[in-house]
């Protein structure tokens, strides 16, 4: 298991944030995506991290935690993550999640839904996901609650995280499921410069810009990968993967990612979609 990391313990010192995503988990332990069995990758990514992290401050998984949305799946996950992990966690849901359900798991270990603080850093949680649909969009509510979050936090430095990427990561079959009122979102970020960096799930590839404040951050996924940079779906030769920050009391971080080695996958290729 890896070692929980208290902020209090190396004062000035950043904290160590993990992100997972899109973990693909079926009802049944086993079950694949794309020829891939999603728990087995799931634990080739835990197991990557536990024998590369002394210690963790937090975790945060950025939605389609399920490919079933059972409450079965949602708690194999808690009891996954609980063998790695006794820090505190986060998750959201993605378009394959169902919200409802996730906040109705009754689970000692379910991870926090909204907010989450870290080293002196506020976590916000936004809920993308749109039910029936893939693409990705904020309700009323939920901007209400970002803008409400961040007038009440404007000294603390703020990570944002979701499922949906919003802005273009440069692949048009995924990119018709960004964020649709991003401009809204981005309305509010822009009036909060303690919002450091933006993070998200969905597109199962790395990218990293810089867009005025913020560094915009999508993360591999634990699963099946997306070739970056194509027009059509096309799966990715490169492995399941994490994301760690360092999250520093000043307000600055560092951040990178970490890909499993030495495994092989009976992954479909040449598969159209899913």
């Amino acid at each position: 298991m890896v070692a929980t990391a208290s902020p209090t313990d190396n004062p000035g010192m950043p904290a160590r944030l993990i992100q997972i995503t899109d973990t693909h988990l079926g009802l049944l332990d086993g079950e694949t995506l794309l020829g891939l069995n999603t728990d087995q990758s799931l634990e080739d990514v835990l197991e990557l991290i536990e024998h590369e992290q002394s210690a963790v401050a937090a975790v945060v998984c950025t939605g389609d935690v399920a490919s079933t949305p059972e409450p079965a799946c949602y708690r194999r996950f808690i009891d996954t993550m609980a063998r790695y992990f006794d820090c505190p966690m986060g998750w959201l849901p993605g378009n394959h999640d169902l919200a409802g359900v996730m906040a109705a798991i009754n689970h000692p270990g379910k991870p926090a839904h909204r907010t989450m603080e870290v080293g002196g850093w506020l976590l916000v949680l936004l809920d993308t996901s749109v039910p029936g649909f893939v693409h990705g969009d904020l309700s009323a509510p939920e901007l209400a609650f970002l803008q409400t979050t961040l007038v009440a936090n404007s000294q603390r430095p703020t990570l944002v995280m979701l499922h949906h990427q919003p802005v273009p990561v440069g692949s048009e079959w995924i990119d018709q499921y960004i964020v649709r009122n991003h401009e809204a979102f981005f309305a509010v970020v822009d009036e909060h410069p303690q919002v450091k960096a933006i993070s998200w799930g969905h597109v199962h590839q790395l990218y990293e810009r810089q867009r005025k404040g913020q560094l915009m951050l999508a993360t591999p996924s634990t699963c099946v990968q997306f070739k970056p940079q194509c027009d059509d779906f096309t799966v990715d030769t490169v492995m399941p993967g994490y994301r760690w920050f360092d999250l520093y009391p000043d307000g600055t971080l560092k951040t990178g990612i970490s890909r499993v080695t030495g495994k092989q996958y009976g992954i479909d290729y040449r598969s159209a979609g899913y």
